[in-house]
């Protein structure tokens, strides 16, 4: 472990180099990509520099108990050495987690895709909810949600909505909510007061960068067309909704939430370029099958993931058999508990797999 640690320093010091050269300075990509690495290894390299800090001060004061000292200084030297080595174990457990294997996609935005499935207007309602759940989190962390595209229904829910969250670290927490979430509850259209079952399916990307895929014109092919459904009359009078297709990889996004053409542009391919950024890194996964499996939240997406039971006020996340019973403070947003289990979980079957012997 410790072999490994001095060579994530080692990194980190040529990195900083590396940011000082006039030839990485003026070569943006670069200087992104250089960059991203060092904030994604400096937390391990600032633990690592206090554990050595604290051993240096352990074999310090080993030596001077070595020495003639007064029984008054010996005390203390003592006392100071209990507490040093006393961390010891807490900054290891610590390396040892720094140290996992890190999703470079972590510290991105997130573009998150919510979906009606099975259960009609219900369904549909029940995609608002987990949009409106999402929503609350995301401004406990301090995050911005973007509406791109949105389908919505007279009931108030939604068929489709499409919506971006800015800010430091969301895809490391929204991550494992791709799946299928289902939902046992009275919908507001049972006279009978039967409880219904329905589903919504929700996906999460990364959001792309344009230094990470650089989509060509060559390979979009771009259609305009009159925008239909709610929002006003510009919906009859101007061509402003956007439809684009990736010809490779058959990719098609379509956005007319907003009036202006150029800004559906935007959003269009916005959405684009994380769609097939994301098919990319599916179809890399799905070659590592095993990888894949042990990593919560990146399998199979029609996978049901979760449960939502609102007669008993419970919620189940069934990958890791957690049951909470409290789905009043989840569905307002309070996730953490949900969140912090997966991470735990994922951390933990990472760490086995280091532990493991290499044949």
């Amino acid at each position: 472990m410790f072999d490994r640690l001095q060579a994530v320093e080692d990194r980190y010091e040529r990195l900083n180099e590396l940011l000082s050269d006039p030839d990485v300075v003026s070569d943006n990509k670069k200087l992104a990509s250089l960059s991203k690495e060092q904030s994604d290894i400096q937390e391990t390299v600032e633990v690592y520099r206090e554990y050595k800090s604290v051993k240096e001060q352990i074999d310090e004061a080993k030596e001077m108990l070595n020495e003639k000292l007064d029984p008054e200084m010996k005390e203390m030297v003592k006392e100071e050495l209990k507490e040093l080595e006393v961390q010891i174990p807490t900054f290891e457990d610590q390396l040892k987690v720094l140290l996992i294997p890190k999703d470079p996609n972590d510290s991105k935005n997130v573009i998150m895709e919510i979906r009606g499935a099975a259960g009609g207007d219900e369904a549909a309602l029940f995609a608002n909810s987990l949009f409106r759940m999402y929503s609350k989190y995301a401004e406990t962390q301090g995050w911005k949600i973007e509406i791109m595209n949105a389908n919505p229904t007279e009931l108030g829910g939604y068929k489709e909505i499409v919506f971006l969250i800015s800010g430091q670290g969301a895809y490391s927490k929204f991550k494992y909510e791709s799946g299928a979430h289902r939902v046992q509850r009275v919908p507001e259209t049972e006279s009978q007061g039967r409880v219904h079952t329905s589903t919504s399916t929700v996906v999460v990307m990364p959001e792309a960068e344009e230094v990470e895929l650089d989509l060509q014109d060559k390979d979009i092919r771009v259609d305009i067309y009159h925008a239909s459904g709610a929002g006003g009359q510009h919906v009859n009078k101007t061509a402003s909704a956007v439809r684009m297709t990736h010809i490779p990889t058959g990719v098609v996004v379509a956005m007319q939430d907003e009036r202006s053409q150029l800004k559906n542009r935007d959003k269009a391919m916005k959405v684009l370029r994380t769609r097939v950024f994301d098919k990319i890194s599916q179809e890399a996964q799905s070659e590592i099958d095993a990888e894949r499996k042990s990593a919560i939240g990146t399998g199979d997406r029609s996978e049901r993931i979760r449960t939502y039971n609102y007669p008993q006020n419970r919620v189940t996340d069934h990958r890791i058999g957690l049951t909470i019973q409290k789905l009043d403070q989840i569905i307002e947003g309070k996730l953490d508990d949900i969140i912090d289990a997966l991470i735990m979980e994922e951390q933990a079957s990472k760490l086995d797999q280091l532990n493991e012997p290499r044949m």
